[in-house]
């Protein structure tokens, strides 16, 4: 049984992060997960929002990694081909009793570091975002917040992980795991693993983990967000993310841009017992429609073209819970919001850590440079028609919303940690997230599965082991 000096359990994007922070040294790593592909909890669906670190209390890991992960984005996605762009961020005031809460942000972003911010006018708030309305009597200004796909940023550093040496075992579930000698034991449902160090970054469930292993316990609460996604023709409506003014379940209905140019709304929170309850609800979608309204004249809701759910992991101390809990165990527990801006710093905190404990010197010669699937239609003309030429499946397209390729599918099956369902190319290329939702290109995009894994058409699921799609074979 093969020893590795640290294992990961989780694939998202915090356990992606870790990863690739640890590439950087000589050692052997390890991250399990569960589910059939990287990206598949939380890190999957949420506001794909970079914040710019204004909100959480001064002092806390939420700050100082909320703060730090934000300056690491533009170097990352530069590094890793993923789209970032920092848009900038307003948070609105309807009421003139509560502006004192604006400068209160406005105090804890200066406490926490963060620059670029502005406290605004109802009036210069409407000259930046015409569509806010009249009740909008103040706003804070964050320029340095941003927007991501979090499905690239975790798949970019997943990948490059992999690119530099770091083993994925998909589909295994860590069951339990217990202190053997100067090491842990993991057993799971595929045999088990040895490991001197376990990283536990398993997103709802990190709390079940801690508290087998360590005497202070954990209390980690699914929290459920919908979320409304909007057409690109709505995907122009405002230019900055618009917040609400924060409650307490975090910082409200919003409305922002996406990177592929949609308009996204929500999310609603509610707290559930399930921790894989993702459905989406009546009431919750029309809480997501009215509350986005209250700051936002005109919103075009009736162009959404799907709704989703995600679940965020509150710890009961309303922070992160980061570092060596139990001799030679790492948490990165209660990762919520703003988990997605912080991870690449949790990442590299833990990593740093890691290290030190472990005595593993830095790598001679790390890859930084990850290079995605290439977005043909994004190309100018001539190099499109290049990249034809090379190869003529460029030229084939599937899917006709989002105009990709069967060659960019291809690409996405057989890149480094390659997609093996429906969902799994969906979130490397964007083929089935357009307009149609899939309507028209699933079932070629099933056949170039079936075909590349090899596998037969009943074998090809759209996320997990339970989501078939053909029950049989008629003829």
């Amino acid at each position: 049984m093969t020893r590795y000096d640290a294992v990961i359990i989780g694939a998202g994007v915090t356990g992606c992060a870790v990863a690739r922070e640890l590439s950087r040294r000589e050692g052997s790593f390890l991250v399990l997960e569960k589910e059939q592909d990287v990206c598949e909890g939380t890190s999957k669906a949420n506001s794909a929002i970079i914040h710019a670190g204004f909100d959480a209390e001064p002092g806390t890991w939420k700050a100082r990694m909320n703060v730090r992960g934000n300056a690491m984005m533009d170097r990352l996605s530069e590094e890793l081909d993923i789209p970032f762009q920092r848009t900038g961020a307003l948070v609105i005031c309807l009421r003139e009793e509560e502006l004192p809460k604006l400068r209160e942000l406005y105090e804890r972003g200066q406490a926490n570091g963060v620059k670029g911010l502005r406290l605004l006018t109802g009036e210069e708030a409407r000259e930046l975002e015409p569509h806010l309305k009249e009740e909008v009597c103040g706003a804070l200004l964050a320029e340095t917040s941003g927007i991501v796909c979090p499905f690239e940023l975790t798949l970019g550093m997943g990948e490059n992980a992999a690119q530099n040496g770091v083993e994925f075992r998909f589909s295994t579930q860590v069951l339990s795991l217990e202190r053997v000698g100067d090491g842990w034991l993991l057993h799971t449902g595929e045999g088990d693993v040895k490991a001197r160090a376990v990283v536990n970054a398993a997103g709802v469930y990190a709390d079940a983990f801690h508290n087998q292993v360590c005497e202070k316990k954990l209390s980690i609460t699914a929290r459920r967000g919908e979320y409304m996604l909007l057409d690109k023709s709505a995907g122009g409506h405002v230019g900055r993310t618009i917040f609400q003014l924060p409650g307490r379940y975090g910082k409200g209905v919003l409305v922002s841009p996406t990177v592929h140019g949609n308009l996204l709304l929500g999310p609603t929170a509610a707290d559930i017992e399930e921790k894989e309850n993702t459905a989406t609800t009546a009431g919750g979608l029309l809480e997501v429609a009215e509350k986005s309204a209250l700051g936002v004249e005109g919103l075009p809701v009736k162009q959404v073209i799907t709704s989703f759910s995600g679940l965020r992991a509150h710890e009961a101390g309303d922070d992160f819970v980061l570092g060596e809990s139990a001799e030679g165990f790492f948490d990165a527990a209660g990762i919520e919001s703003p988990g997605l801006t912080s991870a690449p710093a949790i990442g590299e905190y833990l990593a740093g850590e890691i290290a030190e404990k472990l005595g593993l010197p830095e790598k001679k010669e790390f890859i930084a440079i990850r290079r995605g699937v290439p977005r043909i239609a994004a190309l100018p003309a001539e190099e499109r028609a290049e990249k034809i030429r090379e190869n003529p499946a460029y030229g084939a397209i599937v899917c006709r919303c989002e105009e990709i390729s069967e060659g960019e599918i291809l690409d996405a099956i057989h890149s480094t940690l390659g997609a093996k369902t429906l969902d799994g190319v969906k979130r490397r290329t964007r083929a089935g997230m357009g307009r149609c939702q899939s309507g028209f290109c699933s079932p070629r995009v099933m056949e170039l599965l079936s075909r590349e894994l090899p596998a037969g058409l009943l074998e090809i699921r759209k996320n997990g082991k339970d989501s078939g799609i053909v029950l049989e074979k008629l003829r």
